[in-house]
C-alpha cells in the first residue's frame, strides 16, 4: 500500500473521481503543507493559510500503479491554471501532488516533464496533513443533488467514465 496526496481544485471533485479508480483503497479530504495548525474550512478559504484543498489517496500498488493514477489525476483538471479551478480561485485550489516517498517524487516530475511546459502543477514533499471536517468526506455520494455537485462534478465523472 501507498499514499499520495492530490490538490487538483475543490477536494470534493478529486475525491469523487478517485472514490471510482479501482485499486483506490481509501479516500480522505484535508488540507496540507501550510502555516496553520489544524486548520479550519473557514481558515483555508480564506486562501491566506498556505494549505491545499487536497485529498490522501490509499491505494494498492498490486492493482493500480502509481503512474495510473497520475494519469487519472492529470486528466481530470486542468494543470495548467495557476491557483484555480473553474470557478474555485485561490492557493488552496492549486493543482499540486505531494509526494511521500522518493520514487514518486521521480515519477512525477517525469510525468509532469513529459507534459510539457504548460504544467502549472507544484511537486512537493507533503509536510502535514489535516484530515476536513467530517461532512466534507464522502461528499459527492452524499450530495449528488446539490448543484455544485451536479453542475460540476457528475459531469467530470461521466466524462472519466468515458
Amino acid at each position: 500500500m501507498q499514499i499520495v496526496y492530490f490538490a487538483g481544485g475543490c477536494f470534493w471533485c478529486v475525491e469523487a473521481v478517485f472514490q471510482h479508480t479501482v485499486g483506490v483503497v481509501n479516500t480522505t479530504s484535508g488540507y496540507c503543507n501550510g502555516a496553520t495548525k489544524n486548520p479550519t474550512y473557514q481558515d483555508i478559504c480564506t486562501g491566506t493559510t498556505g494549505h491545499a484543498e487536497v485529498v490522501m489517496i490509499e491505494f494498492d500498488e498490486a492493482i493500480v500503479s502509481f503512474d495510473q493514477l497520475l494519469k487519472v489525476f492529470f486528466d481530470t483538471h486542468d494543470p495548467t491554471m495557476l491557483n484555480q479551478q473553474g470557478n474555485d480561485r485561490g492557493t488552496q485550489y492549486r493543482s499540486a501532488v505531494f509526494y511521500t516517498n522518493n520514487d514518486q517524487q521521480t515519477q512525477v516530475k517525469q510525468f509532469v516533464e513529459k507534459l510539457g511546459d504548460d504544467i502549472v502543477t507544484e511537486v512537493s514533499e507533503l509536510d502535514v496533513f489535516y484530515p476536513a471536517e467530517n461532512y466534507h468526506q464522502n461528499y459527492y455520494n452524499n450530495n449528488q443533488n446539490q448543484p455544485y455537485c451536479a453542475m460540476l462534478i457528475t459531469p467530470k465523472l461521466d466524462k472519466y467514465f468515458k
